[in-house]
Formats: structure tokens, C-alpha cells, sequence
């Protein structure tokens, strides 16, 4: 397999760092440029994530001496890397032009960020559901005027744990599915240090979050059609997010109703053949198997099961038939690694195998 050349944009944020760290010793992809905002241009890397470093381990020995750039001049970074990963805290328009401005400048972006998931034809991807969405990339690219350069970006990081979970029973005919996810303070950018509010606390609001939860998962389950993508009408899906004090990993209690109700045999069957072309493709990011059933009637947890497969699998438990909806389940993901930056990675490696970096 070909090695890229990579680089890193908002490389000192929780995501950034965690960019950092799972690329250490990837075997496709060498980080060769660290970019964050002019505040941070102009120092070591170290230097810039110092006291905001978020892992109990130390920066990894080959980002500490490399030096900062300023984020804000794509044009530096031309013919330097084959591709970026984008994962910027900024307005919603500084990021779809900064995202606009490297992929103009011949620079594939693979964005966490949520600027322009609903740009019809930018693809919002989980590789193992709508890789197809990819075929998009032309189109964008006849809009932008560029040859290589594109963005591709994965969904909010929520939605890891219920969306793939409901993936595999689509074609029982899902008609609703209601869910409230339980988001950690990593999915804020935040430790319990940093955030001390939540402690002993729930707070019932995340700011955006529900419209995300409802409305992306139409475009991932959308079609592609005349260099767009269409987002689908249904299931429809009602949702409520909480952040609580749990520092990472996601949790969502699903409940979900099928006009061809399947029997409890049939879902778990569902989960355990399901499998994508990631795992097809045996990417280096990618779990072995995608979705995991645990039987304990007190899992999945946080702190026992979101590193499950590296923090790349989705576990599930407590699928039990519901008085008002057919069936309920609860779902987890890791959220800055399935979620948001070890998902961005598979991407990243879908796109490769693909050829879309060449």
C-alpha cells in the first residue's frame, strides 16, 4: 500500500491530539505538518499543547519538536502533504472556507468538523454504511474547480452508537426509532478538570446536538443522484442528548418500531453477520467485527466496554421487546475514537484503498 503524507489541522484540540496519537504508527499515513491557529504558529508542538495536553500519556516523541504552523495559509502546505485531517474550533463559515480553501488548492480534507455535513455534494460517511456516497467526489470537485482536492467529512460523533446498530434492521422496515443519547465531556472538548459542573450533575442540554441526531442520519441513509446526495424521508427518528459525568464514550437508549417486526433472533443475528467494506477491505483502523451484543443485563458500559476492538466497535445490550415501541436496546461508542478521530481515520483509509488520494 502506498504511505501519504499528512497533515494535521487544529492538531493542539482534544481531536487534533487524539489525531496525533492515533497516527503514531499508522502504516499508511505520516504526519508531516501540525497546523492550529496563529496563537500557536511558531512554537514546538509541545510547546503549543503544554498545559492543554488531555492524554495521561506523553506527546508522542515524533510531534514534540515539530513546529506549528499557521492553519490560515493552505497555499504553505501545497504539493507538502497528499492529504489533511480538519478538526478546527471555529465559526461554521470560517470552517467551510478554510475547508474550501485546501481542497482548492489541490488538498483532500477529511473533516470532523460539522461545517459542511449538509453540503449535498460533500459525502458524510460511516465506511461501513454509505461508502457509496463517496462517488460524490467529482461533482465537488467540478464545483471547486479542482483536480484532487475535495472534503469528505464523518457524522457527529453521537451518532456512533446508535445509527449503525440501526443500520442492519433497515430492511425490516423501520417506521420510528426514538433515542436519548448520554454524552461524555470528551465530546465537548472538555476533561472532568476542565468542566467541573458536570460533576455529581447531568446537564439536559448540548447545544445543537438534537437536530444533528435527527436530521444526519436522513443524509447517511440518502442517495446519491445527479452529483448529489438526496436525504431520505424515513425512518424518522426523535432524540434527546444529556451530557453526563463520564469522561469518554457515548451511550444512547434506543427504542425502535418496524412495519415487518422481526423476532429478537433475527436483530441479534442482524448485528452479528453485519459488516462493511472496511471489514471487507481489512483497513487498518477497522474492527474486526463492527458490532458486538454483550448479554450481561448490566452492559454495555463506558468504562468497561468503549475500547472494545480499539475503540472502533460499536457494542450493544439489553435488546428487550417495549410496551409502546417494538423493540429497545441500549448502544456505546467511543466518541473521540469510533466517534471522531478514529473514524475520520478509517475514512481517510477508505479513501485511499479507493484511490481518491491519488
Amino acid at each position: 500500500m502506498k504511505h501519504y503524507r499528512v497533515g494535521i489541522i487544529g492538531a493542539t484540540g482534544m481531536v487534533g491530539q487524539r489525531f496525533v496519537r492515533l497516527l503514531e504508527h499508522h502504516p499508511w499515513f505520516t504526519p508531516v505538518s501540525l497546523l492550529a491557529s496563529s496563537r500557536s504558529a511558531g512554537k514546538t508542538y509541545a510547546e503549543a499543547v503544554a498545559d492543554k495536553w488531555a492524554f495521561d500519556v506523553p506527546v508522542p516523541a515524533y510531534a514534540r519538536d515539530m513546529i506549528v504552523l499557521d492553519a490560515a495559509v493552505p497555499s504553505a502546505l501545497a504539493g507538502k502533504v497528499d492529504f489533511v485531517f480538519c478538526a478546527v474550533n471555529m465559526k461554521k463559515e470560517e470552517i467551510r472556507a478554510l475547508e474550501e480553501a485546501y481542497a482548492k488548492c489541490e488538498i483532500p480534507v477529511v473533516s470532523n468538523n460539522s461545517a459542511h455535513r449538509f453540503t449535498p455534494d460533500v459525502p458524510m460517511v460511516i465506511p461501513e454504511i454509505n461508502p457509496e456516497h463517496l462517488s460524490v467526489i467529482p461533482s465537488q470537485r467540478k464545483r471547486l474547480g479542482a483536480k484532487r482536492g475535495f472534503i469528505a467529512v464523518k457524522s457527529n460523533c453521537s451518532l456512533q452508537s446508535y445509527i449503525p446498530l440501526l443500520h442492519p434492521l433497515l430492511p425490516f422496515g423501520i417506521t420510528e426509532a426514538a433515542v436519548c443519547t448520554y454524552q461524555a465531556v470528551s465530546g465537548a472538548g472538555k476533561t472532568f478538570q476542565t468542566m467541573p459542573e458536570i460533576l455529581d450533575n447531568v446537564i439536559p442540554y448540548i447545544g445543537g446536538e438534537e437536530e444533528k441526531s435527527e436530521q444526519e442520519p436522513m443524509k447517511i441513509w440518502g442517495t446519491v443522484k445527479g452529483g448529489k446526495i438526496l436525504p431520505a424521508t424515513e425512518p424518522r427518528i426523535s432524540a434527546q442528548c444529556l451530557r453526563v459525568p463520564v469522561s469518554d464514550g457515548h451511550t444512547a437508549a434506543v427504542f425502535v418500531s418496524f412495519k415487518n417486526r422481526p423476532t429478537r433472533e433475527e436483530i441479534l443475528s442482524a448485528w452479528k453477520n453485519f459488516e462493511g467494506e472496511p471489514q471487507r477491505l481489512a483497513l487498518p483502523s477497522a474492527p474486526k467485527h463492527f458490532l458486538h451484543y454483550l448479554e450481561e443485563n448490566d452492559r454495555p458500559q463506558p468504562k468497561l466496554d468503549r475500547m472494545t476492538e480499539n475503540g472502533m466497535a460499536v457494542t450493544a445490550g439489553r435488546l428487550r421487546e417495549d410496551a409502546l415501541f417494538d423493540y429497545k436496546f441500549i448502544g456505546l461508542s467511543h466518541n473521540t475514537l469510533r466517534g471522531a478521530a478514529g473514524g475520520a481515520v478509517l475514512l481517510a483509509e477508505l479513501l485511499a484503498a479507493k484511490g481518491y488520494f491519488d
